[in-house]
């Protein structure tokens, strides 16, 4: 008897795994068994399902489907990534440089540990050895993450926080109460951005208002603690980071400028890359440079644009 339950175990396993139905009666009268039998097997498959899910990394589930009067295999989620994409993670994490060395090794490990099957493992680590060791971490060395964590709590709880910040050409220090709102990378570091709450500050920016967070790297922070007074903050109202990343890509706060420019050169696509909000508003062929000159139009906060208009050196001509 207990040969024939695993034999009809297996049976309907195989025939769930390969994308079949399992109608119960049919299942019943093909084994020899009541319809009972067949749900408690369908309840054991089941149970291994879900024993067996997290250590394949793809979680399954049977299903009863009413309009088709029977029993399929469902796919919840697959939880493990794939190799590419483990490898496409490995390799965007070094290129940011935005970690120590010694965070960015412990990181690829579990990343590798933890996400790719073993027999593949090694692969991964060979793709990425190299530019692992030479791996040049931030001037800045330091070690900021369990910090990050402890802001990214306060925005989701919206705390106030406290922070002793030094700007680039800072001696000293200064302390601020903020309302932080969002967490953002860009080029190597990670930012805060926040609204400042003292009006007495505020006094000294002559860009700030409601609209316009400022924003703080986050390694810069020699001291900080979160505060038990919390900050209104409605849904409506509420800092809307997508839209405001797009328009900030070079982390210069400041007002929202439109701009408008030519781009010459030869990658349109990667202008387009780099200012999400870029449209191109026409085109037209220049035979001296023999390439398409682009009339391009773009938002952005801040005058860190300017910046990236002069590297483009003639290729790009403010109108």
């Amino acid at each position: 008897m207990a040969a024939d339950k695993i034999e009809r175990v297996l049976g309907l396993y195989s025939k769930l795994i390969n994308g079949g139905t399992v109608y119960k009666a049919e299942a019943a009268a093909n084994y020899g068994v009541d319809e009972r039998s067949i749900s408690r097997d369908i309840s054991d498959i089941r149970d291994y399902l879900d024993v067996s899910g997290p250590e394949d990394g793809c979680i399954n589930t049977i299903v009863f489907d009413r309009k088709i009067g029977g029993y399929r295999l469902e796919e919840i989620y697959k939880q493990k990534f794939t190799n590419p994409e483990i490898l496409a993670i490995c390799k965007i994490l070094l290129a940011s440089r935005s970690l120590t060395k010694q965070e960015m090794e412990q990181m690829l490990e579990k990343l590798v540990d933890s996400c790719v099957p073993k027999e593949n493992q090694e692969i991964v680590r060979n793709l990425i050895r190299n530019e692992e060791f030479h791996y040049i971490e931030p001037h800045h060395k330091t070690v900021f993450i369990d910090r990050m964590w402890k802001i990214g709590e306060a925005i989701n709880q919206h705390h106030y926080i406290e922070i002793q910040y030094k700007g680039v050409q800072g001696k000293h220090g200064h302390t601020r109460k903020i309302k932080p709102v969002a967490i953002m990378f860009s080029d190597y570091y990670f930012y805060l951005a926040a609204f400042i709450d003292d009006e007495e500050v505020k006094k000294n920016f002559d860009i700030i208002n409601d609209a316009n967070p400022t924003i703080y790297r986050i390694d810069r922070m020699q001291d900080f603690k979160v505060l038990d007074e919390t900050f209104k903050n409605p849904y409506s109202e509420r800092f809307q980071e997508g839209e405001f990343r797009k328009r900030v890509q070079f982390m210069f706060p400041g007002k929202l400028r439109k701009v408008k420019f030519e781009y010459r050169g030869y990658s349109v696509e990667a202008v387009l890359d780099r200012l999400p909000t870029a449209e191109i508003k026409s085109e037209r062929y220049d035979e001296s440079l023999e390439r398409i000159i682009y009339t391009i139009t773009t938002e952005v906060y801040g005058d860190g644009i300017d910046r990236w208009i002069k590297s483009q050196d003639n290729d790009v001509v403010l109108l």
